[in-house]
């Protein structure tokens, strides 16, 4: 080829490219076409002719390399330079209130008074999290969040969406982060074409979106027409660094990206209400599905001082739309008896499918929750599930109330209370709870969940065995069943000697415990089994706790005032200090051990355990937490792994449907090595 010719293709060849590449940005990231589909599509035609015929002529970055890559056997792990987050969750405005009030304790705690604090707002688009690489410009690789440390390569994937640039306006090294969707046009177009061949459709627009960039083969995905938006900056020079998050979204989009322009920069939280009203009433009228909409501090300075949490960031919150509702009838509102003799009311419902899961149950929370409701025995209700929390009564449809329903009357008495039965209102709370603290039925409930594994884990004795030892007045406070003697046990109806030695020989195993079970098992109102975890790992010993005060106790991260005041009056009662000085002459508290930052190979991940196991699951979550990570009982977009056993249920279609890594017990146990 002569030289001259050779210059003279390139210099075509630069020309359409870029002509392309500007039509591209035109169309797919402003939304502004300047020439028709057919003309586009003629220039793209004799691009491929040109690179056909000189085949070394083809970049990596051409046009035409958006789908020219062979379908992949499998995807590549990568680790991300940065962790990736998930946002914390708040429901209504009242949360969102805690949320600031969290926020200023932070700045004030940060010394950055002085600082205005502003919050960008953003929508919260219903897709799947991307992270992008680019090297001097170019994009070298795009990743799926995956459980935040470590995602999948889906390069390939990434090329044959328009709306992401190849090649930047710049030549500079940036990380950037944003979210893939799928338009409702489209899924009604695919869907349509499915039902057509008799095939099953695609429940929403975020499922077929995360499936369509998953995909082995890319020109698959480039038929799913795949869109974008991004809105985050991971890694950049700091001298190209912006100062705010609105800064961010302003460079991305003179980079060459395609952001969402419906963003605010709000000095107050009711700016912030007003935003999310704004969109929850237009969200219908947008080509992509919404969930809500996300608040930032607007200052980069600040979200460095707020930092993270093991979870999530401190310095933004997700603000969701209301879950989703169903209707079902109050079969019946039944009391319950809780172990520190807490009375609540239950609705017993129809079963009903809400939010994925089948609902038969809703707690009423107290004697003020019933009468704001008005709820009543055989009312229809709306019921919704927000997120992974509880299902919720929200209001009654009372069109459809039986004629003959009555008000709900709460009782004055409650058998299961013991003594009279009679129950008072706790002070300062709208709760009840049973006169007489130590009823056979909250006895019960302290013991059982003494001896669970949760606690001292003490195998063969179960309620049953319990009940007897409770009626025979054998074991009357917890020391108790460390005293107990195979003569005490003798004469009890169905107890041979071979299973007396065997309990005597598994209680004698249980007397050493770590301070965190010791603490859960005390049955301290407003304290569950995390709750216990960080107070020990904040004091350290119980002789701390014990001499811990109510400041010092509120002060630790996730533990508020009522749960401090709880904790603090507490271990300052009389009759509290007796029981802990007995329990301890009789069992031996393991210190808790703070290990260095090597040793917390887990710290910043959460673990979700389902399903049966072979493996004894409550020592594998202490696992999990001497290694610094968390363990929740509910799968959440924050989740790192789904320890996933036999026979598992909505747990694991929910991480499947999240796209939280889910791994079996042997995975596990690699894991933590």
């Amino acid at each position: 080829m002569k030289e001259s010719t050779k210059r003279s293709i390139d210099d075509r060849l630069k020309k359409i490219k870029e002509l392309l590449n500007k039509h591209r940005y035109l169309y797919h990231v402003l939304d502004k076409p300047e020439i028709s589909d057919e003309a586009y599509d003629s220039l793209f035609k004799e691009l491929e002719a040109i690179e056909s015929e000189y085949p070394e002529s083809i970049t990596f970055d051409s046009p035409t390399q958006r789908v020219g890559a062979e379908p992949l056997k499998e995807f590549k792990k990568v680790t991300h330079t940065l962790q990736q987050w998930s946002f914390d969750d708040v429901f209504d405005f009242e949360e969102l209130k805690k949320w600031e009030e969290k926020i200023n304790n932070f700045v004030r705690k940060a010394g950055l008074e002085n600082e205005k604090i502003e919050y960008c707002c953003e929508l919260k688009i219903d897709g799947l999290k991307i992270i992008l690489t680019y090297e001097n410009g170019k994009l070298i690789q795009g990743a799926t969040r995956g459980d935040g440390v470590i995602g999948e390569d889906v390069t390939h994937n990434i090329k044959t969406i328009q709306s992401i640039p190849l090649s930047l306006k710049e030549e500079i090294d940036i990380i950037a982060v944003g979210e893939v969707w799928l338009s409702k046009k489209n899924l009604k177009k695919i869907n349509e074409e499915r039902a057509s061949a008799g095939e099953a459709i695609y429940a929403n627009t975020r499922n077929l979106a995360a499936g369509s960039l998953r995909q082995l083969d890319p020109k698959m995905t480039a038929s799913r027409n795949l869109d974008s938006f991004i809105y985050d900056i991971d890694k950049v020079d700091e001298k190209d660094k912006p100062t705010t998050q609105a800064g961010e979204i302003d460079l991305l989009a003179d980079l060459g990206f395609k952001t969402n322009s419906h963003t605010k920069v709000a000095s107050s939280i009711e700016e912030i209400q007003d935003f999310y009203n704004e969109w929850a009433e237009k969200k219908n009228t947008l080509e992509y599905e919404l969930d809500g909409i996300v608040i930032k501090i607007n200052s980069v300075k600040v979200q460095q001082a707020l930092g993270y949490t093991g979870k999530s960031p401190r310095w933004g919150v997700a603000y969701k739309f209301p879950a989703m509702q169903v209707t079902t009838t109050v079969l019946d509102i039944v009391l319950q008896i809780g172990r520190t003799g807490v009375v609540t009311p239950v609705a017993h419902l129809q079963p009903v499918s809400v939010a994925g899961s089948v609902v038969s149950r809703a707690t009423l929370h107290n004697e003020d929750e019933i009468k704001r409701l008005d709820i009543r025995i055989g009312d229809t209700v709306i019921l919704q599930k927000a997120g992974d929390v509880i299902p919720d009564i929200v209001s009654v449809v009372k069109e459809l109330r039986p004629t003959k329903s009555k008000p709900y009357v709460f009782p004055t008495h409650v058998s299961a209370c013991g003594g009279d039965g009679s129950i008072e209102r706790i002070p300062g709370e709208a709760a009840w709870r049973c006169v007489s603290r130590d009823s056979f039925e909250q006895q019960k409930r302290k013991f059982y969940y003494f001896v669970s594994k949760k606690c001292f884990n003490i195998d063969g004795l179960g309620p049953k065995i319990l009940d007897v030892l409770l009626e025979q007045n054998l074991i009357s406070s917890f020391d108790d069943i460390f005293s107990l003697k195979k003569g005490d046990l003798l004469p009890l109806p169905r107890f041979a000697e071979k299973s007396i030695d065997n309990l005597l020989a598994s209680i004698e195993k249980s007397r050493k415990v770590s301070l965190p079970r010791f603490i859960a098992s005390l049955s301290i109102p407003q304290v569950g089994e995390e709750t216990a975890y960080d107070i020990a790992e904040n004091f350290g010993s119980m002789e701390k706790i014990q001499m811990a005060k109510y400041e010092e106790i509120e002060s630790i991260y996730g533990v508020g005032p009522i749960v401090a005041k709880s904790v603090y009056e507490w271990f300052h009662d009389n009759e509290n200090k007796k029981l802990i000085k007995n329990l301890l002459k009789q069992v031996e508290i393991e210190q808790v051990k703070k290990g260095d930052s090597s040793s917390l190979k887990l710290k910043g991940k959460s673990f979700v355990f389902t399903g049966t196991m072979k493996m004894d699951r409550v020592e594998a979550q202490e696992i999990v937490r001497k290694l610094g990570g968390e363990v929740s009982s509910s799968v959440s977009k924050s989740t790192s792994y789904v320890v996933a056993g036999e026979n598992s249920g909505s747990k694991l279609d929910k991480a499947r449907e999240l796209e939280v890594s889910v791994i079996d017990e042997n995975d596990f146990m690699e894991m933590m090595g």
